[in-house]
């Protein structure tokens, strides 16, 4: 039943106005419910490219549609968050968790400062391209460098700004697989990115993979093996890290395949993106063919199968888990109230015991005296009695004693 007007708080009322106003996000991106992730990005790019407000700086309403855009976006990528939404709705969901894609270039530098003070501590800060550079690279306006196979290049990118690379590959080592990795030095934070060719000339994004430490290094990296390949996503596991249990089952929700496991022979376009908060981006990047690496090939796809019936079974072992443990909480509980009950019954029992087995101690205490008084006053009495025999044995001793007849007595007859 719900509370009555005059009961909720003015929040409570902008906030539940605010939820009615929430559109689905399938109908927010224009896609349909059994959209595949690689659909779901390509729309959410089109429209954030669409109504950026860096191409939208004086329209409110666009930007409202970019903040849409943006929310359903973070529902429909993230595994588990979807799910919940196709579950139960937007009731499933804490708003107040969701983790949004910031653009830093968008950013105010107050809102910057912020955002990297956050990062230091420890806050997940997600952050996306640049729509300056993505419209840029759909127009095919940008500056693209060659780079050789093998060849390993150190270079320097800007903050929110990419540097684009072409690489040409043969139909062997496309056949082969192609591995293309960036590090860091200087623990610098990046994105490398793959660009599709479009009819136009243009790139429109289709992979992207954010820089992680590991070590005294940052690095990134995308694998095209010709066979179904997978990559992690850490980020999608965070909000469920509050919990042991929860961050323990959804431990491999991260992992996902690969939209696109294998190259054609021609020209590809590479990009590295400086995702920096402040300053550049310091990188080496190094494209290599997998044809070395056969051996680690076949191990690689040996483990990730393992992970794939691993992530089934943890599945099927969560709903057991949850039987049994909430079986043991009910038993735990049970114990401790019986415990306690049978502590209680024993208490009032001795309790009742001691009631007429024990002789009160003011009533022990007052017999014990009347004892001692009567003891004293017969030991009195004999003691006297005792006095007097002793002094009438005296007084006949005495007059045996002193028993001399005189003249002037006369002689008692026999």
């Amino acid at each position: 039943m719900p509370a009555p007007a005059f009961s909720s708080s003015k929040s409570e009322r902008k906030g539940n106005a605010e939820k009615t106003q929430r559109r689905d996000p399938y109908e927010v991106l224009d896609v349909g419910r059994n959209a595949s992730e690689q659909e779901i990005k390509s729309a959410y790019r089109k429209l954030a490219l669409k109504y950026h407000p860096d191409k939208n700086a004086n329209d409110p309403k666009a930007a409202d549609i970019f903040q849409e855009v943006t929310y359903s976006y973070s529902i429909l990528s993230d595994p588990e968050k979807r799910r919940q939404y196709d579950t139960s709705g937007f009731e499933a969901l804490e708003s107040e968790s969701q983790e949004l894609e910031l653009d830093l270039s968008s950013l105010g530098t107050v809102n910057t400062m912020f955002a990297a003070l956050f990062s230091k501590l420890g806050v997940p800060i997600k952050t996306t391209v640049s729509a300056t550079v993505l419209e840029e690279a759909l127009n095919g306006s940008v500056s693209i460098s060659p780079l050789q196979m093998g060849q390993s290049l150190f270079r320097k990118v800007e903050k929110q700004c990419a540097h684009f690379y072409s690489v040409q590959i043969t139909e062997h080592e496309a056949k082969m697989g192609l591995v293309c990795r960036v590090h860091s030095t200087h623990k610098s934070k990046f994105k490398l990115l793959y660009f599709e060719q479009e009819a136009n000339g243009g790139l429109s994004l289709a992979l992207q993979e954010d820089s992680m430490r590991k070590g005294k290094i940052t690095s990134a990296g995308m694998f095209f093996l010709c066979f179904p390949a997978y990559r992690f996503d850490h980020t999608s596991t965070v909000a469920a890290s509050k919990d042991p249990d929860t961050a323990f089952f959804k431990k491999l929700d991260g992992f996902q395949p690969c939209e696109i496991n294998e190259l054609k022979a021609g020209t590809h376009i590479f990009a590295v993106y400086g995702d920096n908060f402040f300053r550049s981006a310091n990188y080496t990047i190094e494209i290599l063919s997998a044809e070395p690496f056969s051996a680690e090939k076949e191990m690689l796809r040996e483990v990730e199968g393992q992970i794939l019936t691993k992530r089934a079974e943890l599945s099927k072992f969560e709903t057991e888990y949850r039987e049994v443990l909430a079986q043991f909480t009910n038993m735990t509980s049970k114990y401790a109230e019986e415990m306690q009950a049978i502590d209680e019954l024993l208490k009032e029992r001795n309790t009742i015991h001691a009631s007429y087995t024990t002789t009160p101690p003011l009533k022990r205490n007052s017999s014990n005296s009347k004892m001692r008084a009567s003891s004293k006053v017969s030991k009195g009495e004999e003691q006297e009695q005792q006095t007097r025999e002793k002094k009438h044995s005296s007084r006949s001793k005495r007059k045996k004693w002193f028993n001399i007849r005189l003249k002037g007595e006369k002689q008692r007859p026999c």
